[in-house]
């Protein structure tokens, strides 16, 4: 399974592609989108889209993994990233590339076993389970391989493949 994990941002959106096959991950290609602060922001929003539309084209997912969206204290910064986030989730349903979403919970837990673990102990593990010779940068890239490793683990579980056959699991 090609699994492309997403870590949204309005400044940075972190991307990594992964294969998982029999308990395996293989990176294929990681990397973000960068926009500039003083571009008017639904040019912004255009630029992601079109550079997630573009990864999703090049690299052929068949599932996506994203992290789900958290209230912080700043509610500028929670709807930004929420429209940000939309125009990755519509370059997605665009393409037919199946959505997974994951809290930061479980992908800690998934990734470090864990679910308190230290951003810094998500990355190591990252990188161990990746085989790669340093964590990836910027941190959103980083992130964004930890939610598709999340996803291999989850979405190919038992219980991932009852959630996707419409049972309701909490």
């Amino acid at each position: 399974m090609r699994i492309l994990g997403i870590d949204p941002g309005y400044a940075i959106v972190g991307w990594g592609v992964l294969d998982y096959n029999n308990n395996k991950f293989a990176p294929v290609d990681f990397g973000a989108v960068f926009t500039d602060a003083g571009t008017p922001f639904e040019l912004r929003l255009a630029r992601i889209f079109d550079d997630v539309n573009a990864i999703i084209e090049r690299y052929r997912p068949q599932a996506m993994a994203i992290e789900k969206l958290f209230f912080n204290n700043n509610a500028k910064t929670a709807i930004d990233v929420a429209q940000a986030r939309g125009v990755v989730l519509l370059a997605a349903v665009k393409q037919h590339v199946e959505i997974f979403e994951y809290t930061p919970l479980q992908v800690k837990q998934s990734v470090v076993g864990y679910g308190r673990a230290e951003k810094k102990q998500v990355q190591e593990m990252t990188r161990i389970i990746l085989n790669l010779p340093k964590v990836p940068k910027p941190d959103d890239t980083a992130d964004s391989l930890a939610l598709a490793i999340c996803h291999g683990h989850a979405g190919t579980s038992m219980l991932g493949k009852l959630r996707r056959a419409g049972y309701k699991i909490n």
